[in-house]
């Protein structure tokens, strides 16, 4: 199945990010809890958990990207 990486709402009133830095590449294998990607948002760098696990099989926004709250920036499939 399909799992889609959101990028995430870090602060109430956060519209969008800026990728950084994958951390995982396509065919990697992502656990429950492993750092994904790394994300700048006001101001502040995180690095993003990864929600689910399963194999990395598609990079939607690469490193240097702008991308709003909630829209995939990858998919893992399980």
């Amino acid at each position: 199945m399909r799992i889609p990486v959101h990028m995430p709402t870090l602060g109430f009133d956060m519209e969008e990010g800026t990728i950084l830095q994958w951390h995982k590449e396509i065919g990697d294998v992502v656990a429950l809890g492993d750092i994904i990607v790394e994300i700048e948002a006001e101001k502040a760098t995180v690095e993003v958990e990864a929600l689910d696990s399963g194999l990395l099989t598609e990079i939607v926004h690469e490193a240097g990207a702008v991308v709003r709250v909630g829209d995939v920036i990858g998919y893992l499939n399980d």
